[in-house]
């Protein structure tokens, strides 16, 4: 029986005990708001999940931009530090309700992490179910062995892109606001220039939510079908490549599998101004 990539607070309970199970706290704040993910997860958390630190420990180095998905390596061994192994199914949340958990979801799935889900509604969804939570320093783990991925799927970067949305043969689905898509808005990164890719689509991540929880299969196929091309793959943006997953992980519910997420989002792509723009 494969693994859904979306769960109730309810069947993570049921689960809770399972010992190849593993729960990973991926919250995470927008740049000069007042929170902090681990500030959050230590103030409040599902009972023994550990946090999963996409700005820090799991992001690529030496880059300007933000939170960049990390070599093969340097994932495995900060997984192996979590003490997670390939086999272990994972469900991830966030402190939003679905916000930045899709992200840790499509970075494990990039890297070929067989068994990932996320949690419909997030930590909000638990508590309201009357779930237990609890708070401070998380019981260290003991580090493990994590099998070095083979790969990296799902993901595009900028030439690739670039080349594509030249020759048409792929929708680029932007999560961002209305205004920033259309440039109305200034950008919140210095040095990024306003607008969005040609041939670009506005799919605001907020669309395809009600609540903190995903809208229906349903209701998130017709809200596709209704914005983008059937017929071509799928390409999902956002601001720095957190809420682009959003889309991803609702497109992959709603049955579409032909995506991939630009990781550098429009932090690289306006940021460059040899890079066209609408």
């Amino acid at each position: 029986m494969s693994f859904p990539d979306l769960v109730t607070a309810a069947q993570l309970a049921a689960w809770q005990q399972e010992p190849d199970l593993v729960v990973l706290d991926g919250s995470w704040f927008l740049p000069g708001s007042d929170g902090d993910g681990r500030t959050a997860f230590l103030t409040q958390r599902i009972p023994g999940a550990r946090f999963f630190d996409f700005d820090g420990a799991f992001a690529k180095p030496g880059t300007a931009l933000p939170h960049m998905l990390p070599e093969p390596a340097q994932f495995a061994r900060e997984m192996a530090r979590l003490g997670i192994q390939r086999e272990q199914r994972v469900v991830v949340y966030d402190c939003h309700g679905i916000f930045s958990a899709p992200r840790v979801w499509w970075m494990l799935k990039a890297m070929g992490h067989p068994s990932v889900a996320v949690l419909d509604g997030g930590l909000p969804a638990w508590v309201a179910a009357g779930y237990p939570c609890e708070q401070g320093e998380p019981v260290e783990v003991s580090p493990s062995h994590y099998a070095l991925p083979d790969s990296v799927g799902g993901a595009i970067e900028t030439p690739e892109l670039l080349a594509a949305i030249q020759s048409g043969t792929v929708q680029v689905l932007d999560a961002r606001a209305p205004g920033r898509f259309a440039g109305l808005e200034p950008e919140p990164r210095p040095g990024v220039r306003p607008g969005h890719m040609p041939g670009a689509v506005n799919l605001p991540f907020g669309t395809l939510l009600e609540q903190g929880h995903l809208r229906s299969t349903e209701q998130l196929a017709e809200i596709f079908e209704r914005v983008a091309d059937l017929d071509r793959p799928w390409v999902f943006s956002c601001g720095s490549g957190v809420t682009a997953c959003i889309l991803a992980l609702a497109a992959t519910v709603s049955g579409h599998h032909h995506w991939q997420v630009y990781d550098g989002s429009w932090a690289e792509w306006g940021g460059n101004p040899e890079l066209p723009l609408a």
